[in-house]
């Protein structure tokens, strides 16, 4: 955990010192937010806010993953492997395969998300990627992800509070996986809609699974019932997207100075569902981003709704943070106080795995 905590601490700094250079680029690229005229009016003083931000989470967390792990990822190819051998070193392949995973499905994300930011910026729609088009390149992502989970390292369990024994799904495993990763990302691309908002859920989230991931390596606790992944390098690979995240909030605390994007939180989500699976405790998920999980709900709850009804609506107006906004809260209140919904609903989740 003292490491986990330093690299926190390292990629806080890695990615705060480039945030100003970042917020540069972009701005002499044009790459800026555009707001959607029929959302808060008082959302339109933001148009032309740098966007793909989620550049400053990314980059650093591939990097210090992959500096510090960069023997054993080299074990997980022959030709690595062969490297390592001809200059006398070693690599944990446990761990280079098992790192592999959620750093692919960030990079994957992340470039996803990225073309969604720049197709927003540059397109005349200004609305990014149709949803007709991302959601099945998302969906083939989280396929070659929840591939290499069940053959690539062998999980393919559900864990239960209170149970022992994990429930072997076999084959079933996959489509679970999928649904996950999908749905992790796109919760947390809905809940990306206020300066701060998504990024302290995020930070919170992934705190809450290395907590949880260091508590199961404490106490010996594969994820898997019949797998050999260990758990303890989700510890320090959380804690290092956590302060990478808690970077970024330093630009976009309110009055944000840079946004998201999808490039961002694509990333994070599909890569804190990643993170779920790989710790066996993905049941827990849905509490732990309680807060993402209402904001996707309200978004298809409204559209069932609107369907359904002829044109009624059964929020003022979806994702769930600006319904509160229109009832009159003002964004900073909206942001502090789903952060505290979300510290207790991580707490509540943590305390369930721990049964």
């Amino acid at each position: 955990m003292a490491i986990a905590l330093f690299l926190g601490g390292l990629s806080f700094l890695l990615a705060v010192v480039w945030g100003v250079p970042l917020i540069g680029w972009l701005k002499n690229y044009g790459i800026g937010k555009k707001i959607r005229i029929e959302g808060p009016t008082t959302h339109q003083v933001k148009t032309g806010t740098p966007t793909m931000g989620g550049l400053m989470i990314v980059v650093p967390v591939l990097l210090i993953t992959g500096v510090l792990n960069l023997s054993n990822l080299l074990t997980s190819f022959p030709v690595g492997r062969y490297l390592l051998t001809m200059i006398g070193k070693e690599g944990d392949t446990v761990i280079g395969r098992s790192i592999l995973v959620p750093m692919g499905v960030m990079l994957g994300f992340a470039l996803l998300g990225a073309w969604d930011d720049l197709w927003g910026v540059r397109g005349k729609r200004g609305g990014g990627m149709l949803a007709r088009i991302k959601l099945p390149l998302q969906v083939v992502l989280a396929l070659v992800i929840a591939w290499a989970l069940y053959y690539y390292l062998d999980i393919h369990s559900l864990a239960l509070p209170t149970v022992p024994q994990k429930i072997d799904l076999g084959l079933f495993y996959i489509p679970v996986a999928v649904f996950i990763i999908v749905s992790s990302s796109n919760a947390m691309n809905f809940t990306d809609g206020l300066d701060g908002l998504a990024g302290i859920i995020a930070t919170t989230a992934f705190m809450a699974y290395a907590i949880i991931a260091y508590l199961q390596s404490f106490r010996g606790i594969s994820p898997d019932a019949v797998g050999t992944v260990r758990v303890s390098y989700l510890v320090p690979f959380s804690m290092t997207v956590a302060g990478a995240c808690l970077a970024f909030l330093w630009f976009n605390a309110h009055p944000a100075e840079m946004f998201m994007g999808d490039t961002g939180s694509e990333a994070l989500g599909a890569t804190l569902g990643v993170v779920a699976l790989m710790s066996g405790q993905w049941l827990l998920l849905p509490i732990i981003i309680l807060v993402p999980v209402a904001e996707a709900a309200s978004v298809v709850l409204q559209i069932a709704y609107f369907k359904l009804t002829g044109g009624k609506r059964l929020f003022k107006m979806a994702p769930l943070h600006h319904h509160f906004e229109l009832l009159g809260w003002s964004e900073t209140q909206v942001v502090q106080r789903f952060w505290l919904v979300a510290i207790w609903s991580a707490m509540v989740g943590i305390a369930l795995a721990l049964l």
